[in-house]
């Protein structure tokens, strides 16, 4: 039997972590679809973020003399129908709609940990919060949040608080799928015989192998809620006017579609852009993260679907 000094291991522990950061990278490189991702999302976020800064026009300047002017070098992205400039309030829009949706992501991934955790330890709470995610989930989305919005007025953090009703059940079903594999591990039966608490066993135990699917999940949401939002301003029950986001320029667009066509087109690829880019970030990470879901549908595989190579 081989026997190492303390030196040789720790020689060996360093070199064994750096053929796992440089095998990290290169799956990293070899994910076309994580970077691709990646990198229209952090172009977007960087121009929501930035761009306010070296920008000299105020998005809610009213010209009627420059109402619905095409695009030029003077005005990017044109003109509204009240003389606004587009590009400016598409800027600040996405500021709107990027911290909309990243604040839904986070509080439904929160929210979504802590009931998927107690459902799938504790029987008699599995029951009853599961029966409660199952009757908001039989709810179309859409139909639910406008619902609260007529209940909570429009407003910014009222649009949070509704999308954050309607996608927290999704992710406590994620985490709580995950959470029952995992209790049902050989080493959280010798926790339990150790003496250890439940608390423990749930957040020290359980709770970090749930966040690989529950990082993935919280991808999705991000996108969805972006969608939702863009949806909800549309239709006039999500963030008032005149503050600048997606879905309001995309509502006041549609008036004068025929007129102004960039006021549809613009503010939709910009949506489009940003659901594309966390989609393929979030289909990157599921690989990365899972590799032998690497090329599966991310969410809408029925159960029962044969997988291509492999038995029906």
């Amino acid at each position: 039997m081989t026997t190492y000094s303390k030196d040789e291991l720790e020689q060996l522990s360093k070199e064994f972590k750096k053929e796992q950061r440089a095998l990290n990278w290169r799956k990293i490189k070899g994910n076309k679809g994580l970077l691709a991702g990646s990198f229209i999302f952090v172009v977007l976020a960087l121009l929501a973020l930035l761009g306010p800064l070296f920008m000299n026009n105020d998005p809610y300047a009213m010209k009627v003399t420059s109402r619905l002017l095409e695009p030029s070098a003077a005005h990017w992205f044109g003109t509204d129908e009240f003389g606004r400039d587009l590009f400016t309030r598409i800027v600040y829009g996405a500021r709107v709609s990027l911290l909309i949706g990243v604040t839904v992501a986070f509080l439904s991934s929160m929210f979504g940990l802590v009931m998927g955790l107690y459902a799938s330890y504790y029987k008699w709470l599995d029951h009853v919060l599961m029966r409660i995610c199952d009757g908001l989930i039989a709810i179309p989305g859409i139909l639910l949040a406008i619902t609260l919005m007529a209940a909570l007025g429009a407003s910014a953090t009222n649009v949070i608080i509704a999308l954050v009703v309607v996608f927290t059940p999704n992710i406590a079903r994620v985490v709580r799928a995950a959470a029952l594999v995992v209790k049902e591990q050989t080493y959280i039966e010798a926790m339990h015989a150790q003496g250890a608490s439940n608390t423990r066993i749930i957040w020290l135990h359980i709770m970090p192998n749930t966040l690989s699917p529950l990082l993935v999940q919280a991808t999705f949401v991000f996108a969805e809620a972006i969608i939702s939002e863009a949806a909800l301003s549309f239709l006039g029950a999500g963030i008032p006017a005149p503050e600048p986001s997606w879905g309001n320029i995309l509502q006041a667009g549609k008036l004068v579609i025929f007129k102004a066509w960039w006021m549809v087109l613009v503010p939709g690829a910009f949506i489009v852009l940003a659901v594309l880019s966390l989609n393929l970030l979030g289909d990157g990470l599921r690989d990365f993260l899972d590799p032998r879901l690497k090329g599966l549908p991310s969410r809408k595989r029925k159960a029962n679907k044969p997988i291509k190579g492999g038995n029906a």
